[in-house]
């Protein structure tokens, strides 16, 4: 008996009439689906730790290199002001992993997946390049981050280091032949790390308390101010990750619960709380770099620190410690490391969702990853580390572009009765949703608009 047969076995199956996956189609991640157990019988922290992981994994994408960039900007040119940002864009993100894990815990299907079946073959394949697209820009700042962390960790050349982040492909095909859970606890391993580095930091900087609180309340200034708004969006489009929506479909649908109505009804609520806690670590980490930033740079007149070379030899003579800009740097290898694990199983995902492409582990991920590598690969040799700078930029500009065609679908679907069955998004919902969509592609239009006019 297959593990599809096993887990439709339960009392009060749900059918794909009723909202769970089609008969005879293949699962996401189909080597890792349903491998983790959860108990039918525990108490709550027993269940709730079977489906601690992918929020981790998603929460990565929060606070990976993309981000640095921006949330160094805003605290050096604006202090503490910018916090409200990175407060309103968690609260957006929140909202969106929740809709995109319980599209993949109802239906079956990972977001790609459910665009495969819902559109024309010719708008599939659209958004299916679209996607890659994105996927591909988001790995590039990763692959970047970690090839300028390395470099100024070992003095190692750009173009090595960008070589180096390949290994990240053998580091998923060894640890997800040891099970899902490994990898897991890899992702959160260094995330907890990046905490640590940046718990110091804080500590060492001394930031104000009170100019902490007052920066989390919204000020008129961030819309009137035209600088300050264009750094505020910049903020919003680092933080909400296109291909994190169709990670998480996906990565939710490792865990072994019951395929009916109060196995998926506790799927979500376990899977919900997982999320939400992980993206509110993603928060702090994101709150940290600005408030260092804030504390140290523009507390001493550095208003025009946005690279992060420039911030990482500035850190130490302003804080006053030489551990400073180290624990800076190794921070910056964990978050690029990890976003390149994630980054890399997305682009699996995204490829076997929307092709129905079946590839061996390696060959799929190893395409996935020279996406990435190659362009950076030429922009570091060719220009050095101002040409990273700039391709940084691009890419967050390119996320930015790609993020309403993966938000819209994910919105629509989870608003579809057909497709979600008893668990359709509610009125309130769907007005959130809605309003948040709309929000961020306006927000992200006009980046696009200043970016490109100016």
């Amino acid at each position: 008996m297959d593990i599809l047969t096993k887990i439709n076995s339960e009392e009060e199956p749900l059918t794909p009439s009723n909202g769970w996956m089609k008969e005879n189609t293949t699962p996401s991640l189909p080597e890792v689906f349903a491998s983790i157990r959860v108990p039918k019988t525990a108490n709550f922290w027993k269940k709730l730790f079977a489906f601690v992981g992918p929020g981790m994994m998603v929460a990565v994408g929060y606070m990976d290199p993309g981000n640095w960039a921006t949330d160094i900007a805003g605290g050096s040119k604006f202090g503490y002001s910018l916090l409200s940002v990175i407060l309103i864009s968690n609260f957006f993100a929140i909202l969106l992993q929740h809709l995109a894990l319980k599209l993949g815990i109802v239906t079956g299907r990972d977001l790609a997946q459910a665009c495969r079946d819902a559109y024309p073959r010719p708008m599939a394949l659209a958004l299916w390049v679209l996607a890659e697209v994105a996927i591909a820009a988001c790995d590039l700042a990763e692959v970047l981050g970690s090839a300028i962390a390395l470099n100024l960790l070992f003095g190692m050349p750009l173009w090595l280091g960008v070589l180096v982040t390949v290994l990240d492909v053998l580091v998923i095909l060894y640890f997800q032949n040891r099970g899902f859970r490994a990898l897991e606890a890899i992702v959160a391993g260094l995330i907890f790390l990046i905490l640590i580095c940046f718990g110091y930091e804080i500590v060492v900087s001394q930031p104000n308390i009170k100019d902490i609180a007052a920066g989390l309340i919204p000020q008129k200034q961030i819309i009137l101010n035209p600088e300050m708004l264009y750094i505020a969006i910049g903020i919003l489009g680092a933080t909400v990750m296109p291909h994190n929506l169709y990670l998480h479909s996906s990565i939710v649908q490792t865990r072994n619960y019951a395929r009916n109505t109060e196995g998926v009804k506790s799927a979500i609520k376990y899977a919900t709380i997982d999320s939400t806690v992980s993206l509110l670590l993603a928060f702090f980490v994101n709150a940290f770099i600005l408030i260092l930033a804030a504390a140290t740079f523009h507390k001493n007149g550095h208003h025009d620190v946005a690279d992060i070379t420039d911030a990482y030899h500035l850190l130490d003579p302003l804080v006053g410690t030489t551990l400073a800009s180290t624990l800076f740097a190794v921070a910056l290898l964990a978050s690029g490391q990890n976003s390149t694990l994630t980054g890399t199983l997305a682009g699996q995902i995204v490829m076997e969702g929307f092709l129905n492409l079946r590839l061996k582990p390696w060959v799929r991920r190893l395409i996935t990853r020279l996406i990435a590598i190659i362009p950076a690969l030429f922009v570091t040799w060719v220009y050095g580390e101002k040409g990273t700078a700039d391709l940084l930029v691009l890419s967050q500009v390119i996320l930015s572009l790609q993020l309403s065609f993966a938000v819209v679908p994910l919105v629509l679907f989870t608003s579809s009765k057909a497709k979600m069955g008893q668990f359709v998004n509610s009125i309130g919902l769907k007005i959130s949703a809605w309003i948040i969509s709309c929000i961020i592609i306006g927000l992200n239009v006009y980046l696009l608009w200043e970016t490109f006019t100016s």
